[in-house]
């Protein structure tokens, strides 16, 4: 082997690796005692992390260390000790009514807040973090409400949902006109463009307006009323205010029409105990659209 220590650089006066590349030497630089040291002592400091906390996987667990730490378990006493806080102000909150709740300023703003928590988790999957809706799923944010917008309603339709399967559910359909041969594709289409009217939308050109209001009147009015203001009773919708579940557009109101539309509220009673079911509905009431 060749000993290059002695391969002193004629420039920097360094000793050389004996690497040379187009005359230019590689100088022999060690890395400081210092960072050596340290980047021992971090192996030494990971070895007794192995020893002392968990650290490893098993098939079924993990080897629990020398202190038998775990971050789970400190969780669930965090956990623990906030439920127990908590406890007597949900107690609180389940043993009132809904009227005592919204005088209560302290039971209002817990009930707020713990709804506001439920309703993220729960409910914003369909009606959006900002409870705006979506295509099928209400706004609840306005004033249009199917089955109603006090707070006794509100809490009613979370408690036992809209064609849940629930015994105390409110049940309800849009009927499929086409779909079952109630209706003929023209009629539809006429009935469309009435509806549309209802709403002071255009309607096509050359409509029946006489003939839509025949055919609302025999298919239509024993739901949504001869007005078309709807039937909260029925969950059937208002048609006059230009607020639209699935659409407006002439196809979507034909497509709702011939197919019909049962959209499903799960219903929470089960899943959630009474005091969060409570808090959940001042929430959703207190968004703008409560009556």
């Amino acid at each position: 082997m060749t000993d290059h220590s002695s391969d002193i650089d004629s420039v920097s006066g360094k000793s050389t690796t004996g690497h040379e590349w187009d005359g230019i030497k590689e100088l022999n630089t060690p890395l400081p005692r210092w960072w050596v040291i340290t980047f021992y002592l971090t192996i030494v400091w990971a070895i007794g992390y192995w020893v002392v906390y968990p650290a490893w996987p098993l098939i079924q667990s993990n080897t629990t260390g020398m202190f038998g730490y775990s971050s789970r378990a400190d969780v669930a006493v965090e956990l623990a000790n906030l439920e127990k806080i908590r406890g007597d102000k949900m107690v609180a909150l389940g043993a009132a009514s809904l009227a005592d709740i919204e005088k209560d300023p302290a039971l209002l703003a817990l009930a707020r807040a713990k709804g506001k928590t439920v309703f993220g988790d729960n409910c914003a999957p369909c009606h959006g973090s900002g409870a705006a809706g979506a295509k099928g799923y209400p706004n609840l944010n306005d004033d249009d409400w199917l089955w109603g917008g006090t707070l006794d309603q509100i809490m009613q339709t979370i408690q036992f949902g809209a064609r849940s399967g629930h015994a105390k559910t409110h049940e309800g359909q849009m009927l499929a006109f086409g779909k079952d041969g109630v209706l003929k594709p023209d009629e539809i289409v006429t009935v469309a463009n009435y509806v549309r009217s209802l709403s002071g939308l255009p309607t096509r050109q050359g409509f029946d307006k006489a003939k839509g209001e025949k055919i609302f009147a025999e298919n239509c009015v024993a739901c949504h009323g001869d007005g078309g203001k709807g039937n909260q009773e029925m969950g059937a919708p208002n048609l006059t205010d230009k607020i639209w579940l699935y659409g407006s557009d002439e196809a979507a109101l034909i497509e709702t029409i011939s197919q019909g539309r049962a959209g499903v509220m799960p219903a929470w009673e089960g899943r959630l105990d009474p005091a969060t079911i409570k808090a959940m509905a001042v929430y959703v009431h207190s968004l703008g659209g409560g009556k």
